[in-house]
């Protein structure tokens, strides 16, 4: 299997990595939903953000720009909120010709266009920092003890874990496909334009039913060793004393971040 496929932790010795998975939870949704309430252009509350960001990437010991370094990948998913340029009354900026339409693209507009582009890219980040510090079963188990309906954490569980037995049905397909595609000397191997697409298309099919019978023996092995419908850790995740005051920290500094951006 497939293990590194997805699993994004990386196993270090840091302040971040010892404290409970609830605190890190918990600070993560916080910072978050922090970002997302804070008004357009609270640049001073965004950069206070981006520096909590970086101490946490000390703390962690995983350089001070690996969160930053990950982020851009998401940029463009933030690009959707491209309409509001021209979507939100406001003084013109700049005017340009699409088609058979003018835009103007309003101060108010690139002002939220901004904000937006800064609140994912800050919120990327430390959901980045979440998963690099946190395994992936105490991070499931952390949202059980937070109280997250059963039947939530159950499916997300089993999403993730079946992500590895679908990569692994993947690279079943890609190696029979390479084995009967050799290339003889001097010729491309494979066949045509329309004989890839009926070989794609008919490993999309194998993979759904392969998939569909894998987890289902998957499931059957689960039953068998006694799996009652609750995922069981080796970790007794007992809340210390530091757990608690860095929570209280962490909130506190989250909250005067909001203040600031209010002023």
């Amino acid at each position: 299997m497939h293990a590194d496929a997805f699993d994004r932790y990386h196993d270090k010795e840091s302040f971040i990595h010892r404290l409970d998975p609830r605190v890190k939870t918990i600070v993560t949704v916080v910072f978050i939903v922090s970002n997302a309430l804070l008004p357009d252009g609270a640049w001073l509350a965004f950069v206070l953000a981006w520096v909590f960001l970086l101490s946490v990437n000390l703390l962690s010991n995983l350089g001070l720009i690996y969160t930053f370094k990950r982020s851009f990948v998401a940029l463009p998913f933030a690009l959707v909120a491209i309409t509001v340029l021209v979507s939100i009354p406001g003084n013109p900026v700049a005017s340009f010709r699409f088609l058979m339409w003018d835009f103007t693209i309003t101060d108010a507009g690139l002002l939220r266009f901004v904000s937006i582009l800064i609140r994912s890219w800050l919120s990327v980040q430390m959901a980045i920092m979440l998963v690099a510090v946190t395994r992936f079963p105490d991070l499931i188990h952390a949202l059980e003890h937070l109280r997250v309906p059963a039947i939530l954490t159950t499916i997300i569980a089993f999403l993730y874990r079946y992500l590895f037995v679908l990569v692994d049905e993947v690279y079943r397909l890609l190696r029979a496909r390479e084995s009967r595609s050799a290339a003889a000397s001097g010729q491309r191997s494979g066949g045509s334009v329309l004989w890839r697409a009926k070989v794609a298309g008919n490993m999309a099919g194998q993979l759904f039913l392969r998939s569909y019978e894998r987890s289902d023996r998957i499931y059957n092995a689960m039953l068998s060793r006694g799996y009652v419908g609750h995922l069981y850790t080796l970790n007794p995740h007992e809340m210390k004393s530091s757990d608690y005051l860095v929570t209280a920290f962490a909130i506190v500094l989250i909250f005067v971040m909001q203040i600031i951006g209010r002023l």
